[in-house]
């Protein structure tokens, strides 16, 4: 029989990541760096927290062994420590999808009403390969530059109603973003479509890609 207190020392290293996932916010700075790594201060903002806050959420996700860090002078830039916390995120949320009766509700009053048209990726690399689409990355620059689907533009979302000229009026845009949990491709078609843009979203994003694996995810240089 083994013994009763390595047992309990080693489901509390179990626990320990448990623990850091129990919060909303950290589990937002989990999803903000799926998309690659970002400075404390980049971080803050993308979430809505104080400096402080944020170093201190931070600070938990690393103790826990979910977040690696490098310096870059006198900023600090968090990573995730590998792929298979973006899968360990991805697994609690389908998790709560599947078992937890408010989680629909939840995500359908954060993503809209169904008023989008979807297309797969993989229909959508066969046809930009046609050059059929334009492939469009509403996400913050940032973003963008830490990786992208190879001949994707980028327009962030708070830009794309100032930059429609930017797009060619004679082909369809499929818009991606952050996630199948991520609201702004969803924003990006209802502004293009409002302009008279025929237009459609993927059904998910960067964070199941990475999971996924796929080879179509290009790393910026």
């Amino acid at each position: 029989m083994g013994d009763r207190t390595a047992k309990d020392a080693l489901f509390a290293e179990f626990a320990a990541v448990g623990k850091a996932l129990g919060s909303p916010k950290r589990l937002e700075l989990l999803d903000l760096l799926a998309q690659g790594p970002r400075s404390v201060e980049d971080l803050a903002r993308a979430a809505d927290l104080g400096l402080s806050t944020c170093s201190a959420h931070l600070q938990r996700l690393l103790a826990a062994g979910l977040v690696a860090t490098r310096r870059d002078g006198t900023r600090i830039w968090y990573s995730l420590a590998g792929d298979d916390v973006v899968a360990l995120f991805a697994n609690l949320r389908s998790v709560a999808q599947q078992h937890r009766p408010h989680t629909e509700p939840a995500r359908r009053a954060y993503l809209g009403p169904d008023d989008t048209e979807q297309i797969d990726l993989t229909s959508l690399l066969r046809r930009a390969e046609a050059g059929d689409v334009i492939v469009l990355d509403v996400r913050p620059g940032p973003e963008y530059a830490a990786g992208h689907l190879p001949g994707a533009i980028s327009i962030p979302l708070e830009e794309l109603e100032d930059r429609l000229a930017e797009l060619p009026e004679d082909r369809e845009v499929v818009a991606y973003c952050r996630g199948a949990y991520c609201v702004m491709a969803h924003d990006a078609v209802r502004i293009l479509t409002a302009h008279g843009r025929r237009a459609r979203r993927v059904t998910d994003g960067v964070l199941e890609w990475r999971v996924a694996g796929l080879p179509a995810w290009a790393v910026a240089a």
